[in-house]
């Protein structure tokens, strides 16, 4: 939004300077986006006259010019055709900055002639694009500041321009008078009050406007008014006018024009005016129009539109987008005669859904789709009918009207102490009230009326927003925050929240390097991992590559591991923790922490350091990474994990065959070569939430347990089948007495020999940790005849001999 500053003074009075009202602006919520004030850039340049001129002897468009400056005379090369004597000019000197060049004067020489400084063009001064020759003044005095004569011949080539942004809830600051309110409330000046008028009709309307049921209130257009003006005369806008628009940076087109963009920007009115003459069957329709439709707009583009959109007809064809854009078949010409004016109030909503979709930013659009004063459009005609009448002449007729305007009336109780609650300032309610009514609010009591122009009001807060906005929140002092109880505060993060984070630092402590991949995949790559399902698929995906929500976070790893390799770096070790989804409902994901080793351990090493990763070194992460979560240390290791995985090289962390924390081993060949990655490839996926919280919440940890008595170790060979796995062979002979046994592990495997077909030799050791007393032989017999007993049971195996 730009306006000018004498602009802003039709509607303020105000002593208040640029930089004053600039600083206001900003403080009370409309940010100043720039200020362009000519008398900064022209106020080094003064006035002289050229006492003589003669033609330069080096050049023949050249001319030496001795001119009469407030420093004495000077002698100046110019190539303007209109450099001569007598003429009165504007001087720049050896040190001034000329902003149309961009250029520091200094002391130069031009063919051979000194010449001390330069006479000025509009271009060079950027007052315009002129540059034929240099600026003539009619008057003025040598040494005169020419940003002083501008200010007596001329103004508005000095008048500042204000730009200020405005906030999707502040429509009312779309017209000068609106900011010109602000301004006034916060105590920059009085606020002039808006010149209404009545227009007495002199004869009746011959043009009818109706508006048809289904396109009636919400959803449509409210209300339409509008007049006939008869033999108007629509030349050039007078110049106040003009400089105005063009301060702004519209392009004065006609006096009808130009009054209707005025409106816009002064009131933050939208109005329209036809040319009564070219619009047919003597009336105008507001509809909905049918697909196909077309109507070519005032910008000379055609626009084609879709079922439902608003317009507005004569019996022919549609004649203008309702509230965007007039038609160009009856817009205003200079041999426009009788002019049909247009006020109207039209739902904001259905403006924005059709400018977006005809692809129009009109000033109008912009401000309708925005909100403008409902309870103004009858008033609005008038005002607008009587600077018709002022500028062009003519006759109008009474209105005609078609709806009407909404009631947007309402009332919000003011409690004076919610500005002390809400904002922390303490403002006196007479303060308060007095700051309301100058918004225009109207105080009852302890109700505040919101006036018609601010839909953004809508409840009690809202006028405590507008006390504290006045008021300058840049008062606010800041407070200690008052402590409620004493001690120490509750922890903040959940227990998963701590998990997560751990996890996190463990696996970056192992050595592995952090990723964070899109939660979206494709649909192959999650089917690989049990996904790429409809319950998981997006409805409108970014692209193909991601349309389905993730099931592990395994395929972004890999992925991001093939694309590593695929660039020369080819052992990697990657992980991440975040989300995995089971399903698209609430609650169908829970958190993960993945980690993939890919290649080797390390370079090459002359001492044979350097191998492929294997299974054990995810098992050993995996279980260093359960273990700063708080895992209980005996967990078992089963199989039957997902097909992803190897079917024989890979284990599940378990706790009963039903509590799954985590699995690890070698990711199964066919996916490796479905997403690119070069083996081998081990990895392991934890689930934080499954591992049982502790029984004890304290922060402390529970004493050492270390037992001062001799442990007892014992190998056992057992002669089983061969599909018999090691791990329920462990299992069973630890099993055997879970309060002595501390540890069982396999030290040997036989095959073939003397055992025959089908038969294997697992021998393992068992170590017997007492804790109450030495153990005796006969104890230590007990437990070994326990143990052959319950891997007997368990697998069929027996002693090998």
């Amino acid at each position: 939004m730009k306006f000018t500053l004498s602009w802003l003074k039709e509607h303020l009075d105000t002593t208040a300077t640029v930089d004053e009202i600039a600083e206001a602006l900003t403080d009370l919520g409309l940010e100043v986006e720039g200020v362009e004030n000519p008398a900064a850039k022209l106020a080094p340049f003064t006035l002289a006259r050229v006492k003589h001129a003669e033609q330069h002897p080096d050049a023949d468009r050249l001319r030496v010019c001795t001119v009469e400056t407030d420093e004495g005379d000077r002698q100046i090369v110019c190539g303007a055709p209109n450099a001569r004597a007598g003429i009165t000019v504007v001087l720049a000197k050896p040190g001034d900055y000329v902003p149309g060049i961009d250029v520091t004067l200094s002391v130069g020489n031009i063919r051979g002639v000194e010449s001390h400084g330069m006479m000025a063009s509009e271009r060079e001064l950027e007052l315009s694009d002129e540059h034929d020759g240099i600026i003539e003044l009619p008057s003025g005095e040598v040494g005169e500041r020419f940003i002083d004569w501008l200010a007596l011949h001329d103004p508005a080539r000095v008048d500042p321009v204000i730009e200020i942004a405005i906030t999707p809830n502040r429509p009312d600051a779309l017209g000068v008078h609106g900011i010109a309110r602000d301004l006034a409330a916060r105590g920059l000046g009085r606020l002039k009050p808006m010149h209404k008028h009545e227009i007495e009709g002199q004869f009746t309307c011959p043009m009818t406007v109706t508006i048809d049921e289904d396109t009636q209130g919400e959803g449509g257009c409210h209300v339409f008014a509008g007049r006939l003006i008869q033999g108007v005369t629509n030349g050039p806008s007078p110049r106040w006018l003009q400089d105005r628009l063009r301060a702004i940076g519209l392009r004065p087109i006609s006096a009808l024009v130009d009054i209707t963009n005025f409106f816009t920007y002064d009131r933050n009115r939208p109005l329209h005016v036809f040319d009564a003459d070219k619009v047919k069957g003597g009336g105008l329709r507001i509809h909905r129009a049918q697909a196909g439709q077309t109507l070519v707009g005032l910008d000379d583009k055609t626009y084609t539109f879709s079922d439902g959109q608003v317009v507005i007809s004569d019996a022919e064809s549609i004649e203008s987008i309702g509230g965007i854009m007039g038609g160009l078949h009856t817009g205003c010409t200079e041999e426009t005669v009788n002019v049909f004016l247009e006020a109207a109030y039209w739902d904001n909503i259905q403006i924005a859904h059709t400018g977006r979709a005809l692809k129009i930013n009109s000033d109008a659009r912009y401000r309708n789709e925005r909100g403008i004063d409902p309870a103004y459009n009858r008033q609005a005609l008038d005002d607008a009918t009587q600077m018709i009448l002022d500028l062009c002449g003519g006759e109008p007729s009474n209105a005609v009207v078609a709806g009407k305007a909404p009631d947007v009336s309402r009332a919000y109780r003011l409690d004076a102490q919610r500005v002390i609650s809400l904002v922390g300032m303490a403002i006196p309610e007479s303060t308060q009230r007095q700051t309301l009514t100058a918004l225009g609010f109207r105080m009852e009591g302890d109700m505040a009326h919101v006036p018609s122009w601010r839909p953004d009001i809508q409840g009690e807060s809202d006028l405590v927003e507008e006390v504290a906005r006045i008021a300058s929140l840049t008062k606010l002092e800041g407070q200690p925050l008052a402590r409620a109880t004493a001690g120490v505060p509750r922890p903040i993060l959940s227990p998963i929240q701590k998990r997560e984070q751990i996890a996190r630092r463990t696996i970056a402590a192992l050595g592995y390097n952090e990723c964070v991949t899109y939660s979206f995949i494709d649909k192959d790559a999650a089917a690989l991992f049990g996904g790429g399902d409809d319950a998981t698929m997006l409805a409108n995906p970014i692209s193909s590559e991601m349309s389905h929500m993730r099931p592990s976070l395994l395929p972004g790893l890999l992925q991001a591991a093939a694309r590593n390799q695929a660039r020369g770096f080819m052992d990697l070790a990657l992980f991440e923790v975040g989300a995995a989804f089971s399903g698209g409902e609430p609650g169908e994901q829970g958190l993960q922490a993945a980690g993939i080793l890919v290649g080797r351990t390390g370079p090459k090493d002359v001492h044979g350091g350097s191998r492929p990763v294997d299974l054990y070194d995810a098992k050993a992460d995996a279980e260093a990474v359960l273990s700063s979560i708080g895992a209980p240390a005996r967990m078992q290791i089963l199989r039957g994990a997902e097909g992803w995985w190897h079917p024989g090289r890979h284990g599940r962390f378990c706790l009963g065959p039903k509590k799954v924390m985590g699995v690890f081993g070698e990711l199964h060949p066919k996916v490796l070569r479905a997403l690119d990655v070069k083996g081998p490839a081990v990895a392991f996926v934890l689930w934080p939430a499954e591992v049982p919280l502790p029984r004890n919440a304290g922060a402390s940890r529970g004493a050492l347990d270390i037992s001062d008595l001799q442990a007892v170790e014992r190998d056992f060979a057992f002669v089983v089948d061969a599909q018999v796995q090691a791990l329920d062979l462990v299992n069973a002979a630890a099993g055997a007495d879970k309060a002595l046994i501390e540890d069982v592990r396999v030290f040997d495997e036989f095959v073939g020999g003397s055992l025959g077909d089908g038969k294997k030799s697992l021998a393992i050791t068992v170590r017997l940790q007492p804790r109450d007393k030495t153990l005796k032989e006969q104890d230590i017999e007990a437990v070994a005849a326990k143990i052959v007993e319950k891997v007997g049971k368990a697998t069929g195996g027996v002693l090998r001999g």
